[in-house]
């Protein structure tokens, strides 16, 4: 019963810090962000980024002292040398629970450029992040059902603009794109739904990696392949932060992005083809990885 109300107790001094360091480095995130807007000098732009993506490490810093002062869950990285602050990554990873974004902005923060994630419009409107989101340029994505641009033939392409437009701002300092590639968190039902042929994957979507590669003709030059297992099971965001997860594994793979996979995804049927075949297997291999996980765990 202690136990548990200690566990409370972490959690909601957790939540009230993570809360206070948001709003703390929201302010000056969305003053520099204004006066970026407003004076188009390259030198000010230059320097008003850099002071942008300094709050945003520094946020994310604030939150990394939280979590190992309460919890402090061991995190064991395989693979993340190498990486650098000086080169244009895109970085996909598995997709199970809001904590794998903690996760994965504490093992890269300080080893690549500010991640930039991908985020589905109706997040600009929650509450601080969806302002600070906004103000440090993440591309907001509006996807359209099949069924609606049926409806709306006009419409057809207006979510690749989007994502041209969005990634536009990222060729003229070193970036590091996150791309959740199967689209969604993780859950069995969902795995039924889909009849995923992957055991513990959802099937990948490529088109918005795809979409973020070519938008940057090809500066996103090196894949960061990430591939995040809870031996305890899928932890909740409130388990995370008010220490009941003890231990998560993360692998991180890279390897160079080939030209052959920058190119139309939405008109050249081959290549699209191509780029699908590339990105199953990368998801085969993660899979494969996550059961070999699963069974050393087992096996323990």
């Amino acid at each position: 019963m202690l136990s548990i109300f200690i566990q409370k107790v972490a959690g909601a001094i957790a939540f009230i810090s993570y809360l206070l360091n948001t709003i703390f480095w929201l302010i000056p995130i969305v003053i520099f962000s204004l006066l970026k807007s407003i004076i188009p000098l390259p030198f000010a732009q230059k320097v008003l980024n850099h002071l942008l993506d300094g709050c945003a490490s520094n946020w994310i810093s604030v939150n990394g002292i939280t979590q190992k002062l309460i919890g402090n869950p061991d995190i064991q990285v395989n693979g993340i040398e190498g990486l650098s602050l000086n080169k244009w990554y895109m970085v996909i990873s598995n997709h199970q629970s809001w904590v794998d974004i903690l996760v994965l902005q504490r093992i890269l923060n300080g080893k690549i450029p500010f991640l930039k994630f991908f985020l589905k419009k109706e997040l600009i409107f929650v509450p601080f992040l969806g302002l600070a989101w906004w103000a440090l340029d993440f591309p907001f994505m509006k996807r359209y059902s099949k069924k609606f641009l049926a409806k709306n033939p006009h419409m057809r392409g207006k979510d690749i603009e989007t994502t041209k437009k969005a990634c536009a701002k990222f060729k003229h300092k070193p970036v590091s794109v996150m791309n959740f590639v199967e689209g969604t968190r993780f859950t069995e039902n969902k795995h039924s739904q889909q009849a995923s042929t992957f055991t513990h994957l959802l099937k990948p979507k490529a088109g918005g990696m795809a979409f973020a590669l070519d938008a940057m003709d090809g500066q996103l030059d090196t894949l960061v392949d990430v591939t995040i297992y809870y031996p305890q099971g899928i932890p909740t965001f409130w388990q995370f932060i008010s220490g009941q997860v003890q231990q998560i594994q993360v692998q991180v793979n890279t390897q160079d992005i080939s030209p052959d996979h920058i190119g139309d995804y939405s008109s050249d049927k081959a290549f699209q083809a191509n780029f699908q075949q590339w990105v199953n297997a990368l998801w085969i291999n993660k899979d494969k990885h996550l059961e070999e996980l699963k069974q050393a765990q087992l096996n323990d």
